[in-house]
Protein backbone atom coordinates (compact mmCIF):
# COMPACT_ATOMS: atom_id res chain seq x y z
CA UNK A 1 0.00 0.00 0.00
CA UNK A 2 1.49 3.32 -1.01
CA UNK A 3 2.68 5.59 1.96
CA UNK A 4 0.16 7.97 0.97
CA UNK A 5 -2.89 5.84 1.15
CA UNK A 6 -1.48 4.80 4.75
CA UNK A 7 -0.88 8.03 6.35
CA UNK A 8 -4.18 9.32 4.92
CA UNK A 9 -5.98 6.61 6.95
CA UNK A 10 -4.57 7.50 9.96
CA UNK A 11 -5.28 10.99 9.26
CA UNK A 12 -8.62 10.42 8.75
CA UNK A 13 -8.61 8.94 11.96
CA UNK A 14 -6.90 11.28 13.97
CA UNK A 15 -9.35 13.47 12.60
CA UNK A 16 -12.41 11.99 13.90
CA UNK A 17 -10.85 12.07 17.32
CA UNK A 18 -12.43 14.69 19.93
CA UNK A 19 -9.49 14.15 22.37
CA UNK A 20 -6.29 11.91 21.72
CA UNK A 21 -4.07 10.63 23.93
CA UNK A 22 -0.53 10.81 22.55
CA UNK A 23 2.51 8.71 23.92
CA UNK A 24 5.60 9.41 22.21
CA UNK A 25 9.20 7.64 22.49
CA UNK A 26 11.42 9.40 24.61
CA UNK A 27 14.32 10.35 22.15
CA UNK A 28 14.59 13.29 19.22
CA UNK A 29 12.73 11.07 16.47
CA UNK A 30 9.98 10.15 19.00
CA UNK A 31 9.10 13.52 20.69
CA UNK A 32 9.87 15.19 17.20
CA UNK A 33 7.22 12.83 15.73
CA UNK A 34 4.77 13.89 18.55
CA UNK A 35 5.12 17.20 18.70
CA UNK A 36 4.39 17.11 14.34
CA UNK A 37 1.04 15.27 15.22
CA UNK A 38 0.26 17.77 18.16
CA UNK A 39 0.75 20.59 16.47
CA UNK A 40 -1.49 19.20 13.67
CA UNK A 41 -4.17 18.44 15.97
CA UNK A 42 -4.24 21.39 17.50
CA UNK A 43 -4.52 23.19 14.04
CA UNK A 44 -7.65 20.99 13.57
CA UNK A 45 -9.24 22.02 16.84
CA UNK A 46 -9.09 18.02 18.59
CA UNK A 47 -7.88 18.63 22.00
CA UNK A 48 -4.86 15.96 23.04
CA UNK A 49 -2.27 15.46 25.89
CA UNK A 50 1.28 14.68 24.91
CA UNK A 51 3.49 12.10 27.26
CA UNK A 52 6.97 11.47 26.58
CA UNK A 53 7.96 7.53 27.64
CA UNK A 54 10.51 5.14 27.19
CA UNK A 55 7.89 2.33 26.09
CA UNK A 56 4.05 1.56 26.30
CA UNK A 57 2.29 -1.07 28.47
CA UNK A 58 -1.12 -1.88 26.18
CA UNK A 59 -2.74 -2.45 29.71
CA UNK A 60 -2.46 0.91 29.82
CA UNK A 61 -4.62 1.96 26.55
CA UNK A 62 -7.81 1.85 27.53
CA UNK A 63 -10.91 4.23 28.31
CA UNK A 64 -12.74 6.34 26.07
CA UNK A 65 -10.40 8.24 24.62
CA UNK A 66 -8.14 7.22 21.42
CA UNK A 67 -4.50 6.50 21.89
CA UNK A 68 -2.08 7.68 19.18
CA UNK A 69 1.44 6.19 20.10
CA UNK A 70 4.12 7.97 18.09
CA UNK A 71 7.91 6.12 17.34
CA UNK A 72 6.11 3.21 19.96
CA UNK A 73 3.92 0.57 19.02
CA UNK A 74 5.09 -1.26 16.18
CA UNK A 75 6.65 -3.78 17.80
CA UNK A 76 3.84 -4.60 19.88
CA UNK A 77 1.45 -7.05 18.68
CA UNK A 78 -1.27 -6.97 22.10
CA UNK A 79 -2.12 -3.22 21.32
CA UNK A 80 -5.59 -3.16 21.15
CA UNK A 81 -6.91 -2.67 17.83
CA UNK A 82 -8.12 0.59 17.88
CA UNK A 83 -4.71 2.05 18.72
CA UNK A 84 -3.66 4.59 16.20
CA UNK A 85 0.00 3.61 15.39
CA UNK A 86 2.80 5.81 13.66
CA UNK A 87 6.39 4.66 13.77
CA UNK A 88 9.28 3.10 11.81
CA UNK A 89 10.39 -0.29 13.54
CA UNK A 90 9.75 -3.56 12.76
CA UNK A 91 5.38 -3.62 12.79
CA UNK A 92 4.38 -6.99 14.93
CA UNK A 93 0.76 -4.72 15.45
CA UNK A 94 -1.67 -5.82 12.87
CA UNK A 95 -4.21 -2.55 13.37
CA UNK A 96 -6.14 -0.61 10.93
CA UNK A 97 -4.20 2.81 11.57
CA UNK A 98 -0.60 1.97 11.53
CA UNK A 99 1.35 4.13 9.73
CA UNK A 100 4.24 2.90 9.32
CA UNK A 101 7.04 2.67 6.28
CA UNK A 102 7.97 -0.52 6.22
CA UNK A 103 4.44 -1.63 5.36
CA UNK A 104 4.33 0.80 2.03
CA UNK A 105 8.12 -0.97 1.46
CA UNK A 106 10.07 2.04 2.38
CA UNK A 107 13.17 0.99 4.60
CA UNK A 108 12.25 2.84 7.92
CA UNK A 109 16.14 2.14 8.95
CA UNK A 110 17.04 4.77 6.70
CA UNK A 111 14.79 6.32 4.86
CA UNK A 112 12.01 7.24 6.70
CA UNK A 113 11.98 8.73 10.73
CA UNK A 114 8.85 8.24 12.91
CA UNK A 115 9.05 11.97 12.55
CA UNK A 116 9.12 11.95 8.87
CA UNK A 117 5.91 9.49 9.23
CA UNK A 118 4.33 11.94 11.11
CA UNK A 119 4.59 14.55 8.65
CA UNK A 120 3.37 12.75 6.01
CA UNK A 121 -0.04 12.15 8.46
CA UNK A 122 0.03 15.54 9.27
CA UNK A 123 0.18 16.81 5.39
CA UNK A 124 -3.03 14.45 5.12
CA UNK A 125 -4.68 16.64 8.08
CA UNK A 126 -4.06 20.39 6.89
CA UNK A 127 -1.75 22.61 5.27
CA UNK A 128 1.15 21.47 8.17
CA UNK A 129 4.41 22.07 5.32
CA UNK A 130 6.19 24.33 7.88
CA UNK A 131 6.61 21.34 10.37
CA UNK A 132 8.99 19.58 7.99
CA UNK A 133 12.44 21.16 9.72
CA UNK A 134 10.99 19.00 12.85
CA UNK A 135 11.75 16.07 10.35
CA UNK A 136 15.35 16.63 10.58
CA UNK A 137 15.92 15.79 14.12
CA UNK A 138 14.52 12.53 13.52
CA UNK A 139 16.87 11.87 10.32
CA UNK A 140 19.45 13.05 12.62
CA UNK A 141 19.06 11.21 16.26
CA UNK A 142 18.08 7.87 14.08
CA UNK A 143 20.92 7.92 12.29
CA UNK A 144 19.38 7.86 9.51
CA UNK A 145 20.90 9.23 5.27
CA UNK A 146 19.29 11.70 3.30
CA UNK A 147 17.67 9.23 0.75
CA UNK A 148 14.30 8.19 -0.35
CA UNK A 149 11.03 9.69 1.55
CA UNK A 150 13.79 12.03 3.75
CA UNK A 151 15.08 13.68 1.04
CA UNK A 152 11.64 14.49 -0.61
CA UNK A 153 10.43 15.91 2.96
CA UNK A 154 13.63 17.78 2.77
CA UNK A 155 13.78 19.79 -0.33
CA UNK A 156 9.83 20.26 0.28
CA UNK A 157 11.57 22.25 3.15
CA UNK A 158 14.17 23.89 1.46
CA UNK A 159 11.99 24.81 -1.42
CA UNK A 160 8.95 26.63 1.05
CA UNK A 161 11.95 28.25 2.63
CA UNK A 162 11.51 26.00 5.86
CA UNK A 163 15.09 24.32 5.71
CA UNK A 164 18.29 26.00 4.84
CA UNK A 165 21.09 23.94 3.90
CA UNK A 166 24.60 24.38 5.02
CA UNK A 167 28.13 22.94 5.70
CA UNK A 168 30.02 23.47 8.82
CA UNK A 169 30.79 21.73 12.97
CA UNK A 170 27.55 19.10 13.24
CA UNK A 171 28.51 19.35 17.02
CA UNK A 172 25.25 20.86 19.06
CA UNK A 173 26.96 23.33 21.95
CA UNK A 174 26.17 27.46 22.83
CA UNK A 175 30.01 28.28 21.72
CA UNK A 176 33.20 26.96 20.22
CA UNK A 177 34.40 25.04 23.37
CA UNK A 178 30.94 23.87 24.72
CA UNK A 179 30.80 22.25 21.20
CA UNK A 180 34.26 20.53 21.89
CA UNK A 181 33.38 19.57 25.42
CA UNK A 182 30.01 18.04 25.21
CA UNK A 183 31.27 16.29 21.84
CA UNK A 184 29.31 12.73 22.78
CA UNK A 185 27.79 12.15 18.80
CA UNK A 186 30.37 11.46 18.14
CA UNK A 187 32.57 11.15 21.46
CA UNK A 188 36.11 11.99 20.86
CA UNK A 189 38.35 10.20 22.60
CA UNK A 190 41.08 12.82 24.10
CA UNK A 191 38.94 15.53 23.06
CA UNK A 192 35.05 15.39 24.73
CA UNK A 193 35.28 16.45 28.42
CA UNK A 194 39.23 17.80 28.56
CA UNK A 195 38.60 21.26 29.06
CA UNK A 196 42.18 22.37 29.51
CA UNK A 197 43.22 20.24 25.58
CA UNK A 198 40.24 22.36 24.32
CA UNK A 199 40.89 25.56 25.54
CA UNK A 200 44.90 25.12 24.65
CA UNK A 201 43.30 24.39 21.17
CA UNK A 202 41.14 26.86 20.89
CA UNK A 203 43.53 29.76 21.86
CA UNK A 204 45.83 28.18 19.29
CA UNK A 205 43.50 28.41 16.81
CA UNK A 206 42.61 32.06 17.81
CA UNK A 207 46.15 33.19 18.03
CA UNK A 208 46.60 32.26 14.19
CA UNK A 209 44.01 34.22 12.88
CA UNK A 210 46.09 36.91 12.59
CA UNK A 211 43.52 39.49 14.89
CA UNK A 212 40.27 37.87 13.60
CA UNK A 213 37.59 38.05 15.59
CA UNK A 214 37.25 34.00 14.73
CA UNK A 215 39.29 30.99 15.30
CA UNK A 216 40.68 29.44 12.42
CA UNK A 217 38.59 26.08 11.84
CA UNK A 218 41.13 24.32 9.49
CA UNK A 219 43.52 24.65 12.50
CA UNK A 220 41.27 23.75 14.76
CA UNK A 221 40.44 20.68 12.79
CA UNK A 222 43.27 19.27 12.39
CA UNK A 223 44.64 19.55 16.02
CA UNK A 224 41.19 17.84 17.42
CA UNK A 225 42.15 14.77 14.68
CA UNK A 226 45.79 14.42 15.83
CA UNK A 227 44.47 14.60 19.45
CA UNK A 228 41.46 11.89 19.46
CA UNK A 229 42.37 9.58 16.17
CA UNK A 230 44.38 7.19 18.11
CA UNK A 231 41.16 5.53 19.11
CA UNK A 232 38.15 7.40 17.23
CA UNK A 233 37.03 5.75 13.92
CA UNK A 234 37.81 7.82 10.94
CA UNK A 235 33.88 8.04 9.97
CA UNK A 236 33.79 9.58 13.35
CA UNK A 237 36.45 11.98 13.05
CA UNK A 238 35.34 12.84 9.44
CA UNK A 239 31.47 13.35 10.75
CA UNK A 240 32.63 16.62 12.69
CA UNK A 241 32.14 18.24 9.90
CA UNK A 242 29.58 18.21 7.37
CA UNK A 243 26.20 18.63 6.15
CA UNK A 244 24.23 21.35 9.06
CA UNK A 245 20.57 22.71 8.63
CA UNK A 246 19.15 25.60 9.62
CA UNK A 247 15.44 25.58 10.44
CA UNK A 248 13.67 28.35 10.32
CA UNK A 249 10.33 28.26 12.25
CA UNK A 250 12.20 26.37 15.28
CA UNK A 251 13.27 27.99 18.62
CA UNK A 252 16.85 26.42 18.21
CA UNK A 253 17.76 26.68 14.88
CA UNK A 254 20.72 24.29 14.30
CA UNK A 255 19.14 21.02 13.57
CA UNK A 256 22.12 18.71 15.43
CA UNK A 257 21.41 21.29 18.82
CA UNK A 258 17.82 20.90 18.68
CA UNK A 259 18.03 16.96 18.13
CA UNK A 260 21.05 16.86 21.09
CA UNK A 261 18.82 18.74 23.55
CA UNK A 262 15.43 17.35 22.85
CA UNK A 263 17.38 13.42 22.84
CA UNK A 264 18.92 14.33 26.19
CA UNK A 265 15.94 15.60 27.75
CA UNK A 266 13.75 12.97 26.90
CA UNK A 267 16.18 10.69 28.25
CA UNK A 268 16.86 12.32 31.33
CA UNK A 269 12.58 12.38 32.26
CA UNK A 270 12.57 16.08 31.01
CA UNK A 271 10.48 14.97 28.20
CA UNK A 272 7.76 17.32 28.82
CA UNK A 273 10.93 20.17 28.39
CA UNK A 274 11.98 18.83 25.32
CA UNK A 275 8.38 19.29 23.81
CA UNK A 276 8.00 22.51 24.37
CA UNK A 277 11.08 23.20 22.46
CA UNK A 278 9.30 21.22 19.59
CA UNK A 279 6.17 22.81 20.41
CA UNK A 280 7.96 25.89 19.71
CA UNK A 281 8.00 27.96 23.11
CA UNK A 282 11.75 29.12 24.10
CA UNK A 283 10.67 29.43 27.83
CA UNK A 284 12.68 26.61 28.71
CA UNK A 285 15.46 26.53 26.55
CA UNK A 286 17.74 27.82 28.84
CA UNK A 287 17.24 24.81 31.01
CA UNK A 288 16.62 22.48 28.20
CA UNK A 289 20.47 23.53 27.41
CA UNK A 290 21.68 22.46 31.02
CA UNK A 291 19.82 19.38 30.72
CA UNK A 292 21.68 18.32 28.08
CA UNK A 293 25.34 19.62 28.83
CA UNK A 294 24.86 17.68 31.99
CA UNK A 295 23.86 14.29 30.09
CA UNK A 296 26.23 14.63 28.15
CA UNK A 297 29.36 14.96 30.63
CA UNK A 298 27.40 11.83 32.73
CA UNK A 299 27.57 10.46 29.46
CA UNK A 300 31.60 10.90 28.84
CA UNK A 301 32.37 10.30 32.20
CA UNK A 302 30.46 6.89 31.81
CA UNK A 303 32.46 6.10 28.76
CA UNK A 304 35.47 6.68 30.08
CA UNK A 305 34.93 3.96 33.10
CA UNK A 306 32.72 1.61 31.24
CA UNK A 307 34.47 -2.02 31.32
CA UNK A 308 33.49 -5.30 29.72
CA UNK A 309 31.01 -7.78 31.91
CA UNK A 310 33.48 -10.57 33.42
CA UNK A 311 34.04 -13.49 30.93
CA UNK A 312 32.43 -11.38 28.54
CA UNK A 313 34.09 -8.70 25.89
CA UNK A 314 30.67 -7.69 24.06
CA UNK A 315 28.50 -7.53 27.30
CA UNK A 316 28.43 -3.83 29.51
CA UNK A 317 26.78 -2.75 32.86
CA UNK A 318 26.55 0.86 33.60
CA UNK A 319 25.32 2.78 36.36
CA UNK A 320 22.33 4.77 34.86
CA UNK A 321 19.65 2.97 32.78
CA UNK A 322 19.27 6.97 31.04
CA UNK A 323 23.07 5.82 29.54
CA UNK A 324 22.82 2.58 27.95
CA UNK A 325 21.57 3.89 24.64
CA UNK A 326 24.03 6.54 24.01
CA UNK A 327 26.95 4.18 25.76
CA UNK A 328 26.33 1.75 22.87
CA UNK A 329 26.52 4.02 20.18
CA UNK A 330 29.67 5.11 21.21
CA UNK A 331 31.02 1.73 21.60
CA UNK A 332 29.92 0.61 18.43
CA UNK A 333 30.32 3.83 16.29
CA UNK A 334 33.02 5.81 17.48
CA UNK A 335 35.57 3.72 19.47
CA UNK A 336 37.79 1.11 17.63
CA UNK A 337 35.61 -1.92 18.24
CA UNK A 338 34.58 -4.43 16.21
CA UNK A 339 31.51 -6.69 17.71
CA UNK A 340 28.55 -6.04 18.22
CA UNK A 341 28.02 -5.12 22.03
CA UNK A 342 25.05 -5.21 24.58
CA UNK A 343 24.86 -2.32 27.41
CA UNK A 344 22.49 -2.34 30.20
CA UNK A 345 21.40 -1.12 33.84
CA UNK A 346 19.10 -2.01 36.08
CA UNK A 347 16.22 0.22 38.13
CA UNK A 348 14.16 -1.80 40.46
CA UNK A 349 13.42 -4.67 39.39
CA UNK A 350 13.55 -4.40 35.60
CA UNK A 351 16.84 -4.25 33.11
CA UNK A 352 17.16 -1.56 29.99
CA UNK A 353 19.21 -3.28 27.40
CA UNK A 354 20.71 -1.15 24.16
CA UNK A 355 21.88 -3.22 21.62
CA UNK A 356 24.31 -2.18 18.36
CA UNK A 357 26.27 -3.50 15.87
CA UNK A 358 29.39 -1.62 14.15
CA UNK A 359 29.31 -0.76 10.44
CA UNK A 360 29.80 -3.66 8.53
CA UNK A 361 28.69 -6.55 10.93
CA UNK A 362 25.74 -7.97 9.37
CA UNK A 363 23.31 -9.32 12.13
CA UNK A 364 19.19 -8.00 12.04
CA UNK A 365 19.39 -6.84 15.66
CA UNK A 366 16.01 -6.03 16.24
CA UNK A 367 14.19 -9.45 15.77
CA UNK A 368 17.16 -10.99 17.98
CA UNK A 369 16.70 -8.69 20.44
CA UNK A 370 12.78 -9.21 20.52
CA UNK A 371 13.02 -12.71 20.57
CA UNK A 372 15.72 -13.08 23.79
CA UNK A 373 13.35 -10.35 25.18
CA UNK A 374 10.04 -12.40 24.88
CA UNK A 375 11.86 -15.09 26.34
CA UNK A 376 12.97 -13.39 29.33
CA UNK A 377 9.32 -12.48 30.03
CA UNK A 378 9.82 -8.86 28.45
CA UNK A 379 9.72 -7.32 25.53
CA UNK A 380 12.01 -5.44 22.96
CA UNK A 381 12.99 -4.76 19.05
CA UNK A 382 14.24 -1.95 17.01
CA UNK A 383 16.52 -1.60 13.93
CA UNK A 384 18.98 -3.76 12.01
CA UNK A 385 21.62 -2.59 13.82
CA UNK A 386 19.99 -0.61 17.05
CA UNK A 387 17.89 -2.65 19.21
CA UNK A 388 16.37 -2.49 22.73
CA UNK A 389 14.69 -4.27 25.47
CA UNK A 390 13.16 -4.45 28.88
CA UNK A 391 13.09 -7.79 30.86
CA UNK A 392 12.98 -8.67 34.64
CA UNK A 393 16.37 -8.29 36.40
CA UNK A 394 16.63 -11.47 37.36
CA UNK A 395 16.31 -12.45 33.61
CA UNK A 396 19.56 -10.96 32.60
CA UNK A 397 21.96 -14.06 32.65
CA UNK A 398 19.34 -15.47 30.38
CA UNK A 399 19.30 -12.80 28.02
CA UNK A 400 23.13 -12.28 28.29
CA UNK A 401 23.36 -16.49 27.52
CA UNK A 402 21.47 -15.95 24.49
CA UNK A 403 22.83 -12.88 23.18
CA UNK A 404 26.51 -14.46 23.65
CA UNK A 405 25.47 -17.53 21.44
CA UNK A 406 23.93 -16.01 18.88
CA UNK A 407 27.37 -14.07 18.40
CA UNK A 408 29.61 -17.40 18.88
CA UNK A 409 31.88 -17.78 15.96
Amino acid sequence: MPVDTIAERVAEEIRRQEFVEVCAHHDADGIAAGSILCQAMMRAGIRFRLRICQEVNPAELKGDSAHLLCDLGAGIADLPVETIVVDHHMPKFEGAFHANPRLAGIDGDWELSAAGMAYCVAQKMGDNRDLAGLVIPGIIGDGQEMTGKNLEIFNEGITDGIIVPDRGLTLPGRDMTERWYMATSPYLDGISGTEQVIADIVDQAHDQAKGENVSRLDTLLSRIVLESAPNTTRASLESVYGDTYHLQREVIEDAHALASVIDACGKTGHGDIGATLTLRSSHYLDQAWEIARKHRLNVIDAIRNVHPAEGSAIIYEVQDVTLTSDIADILTRDLMNMWPVLVYAHTGDSCKISARCPAGIEKELGPLVSSLAAACGGNGGGHIRRAGATIPYGKMGLFTKGWQEAFAS
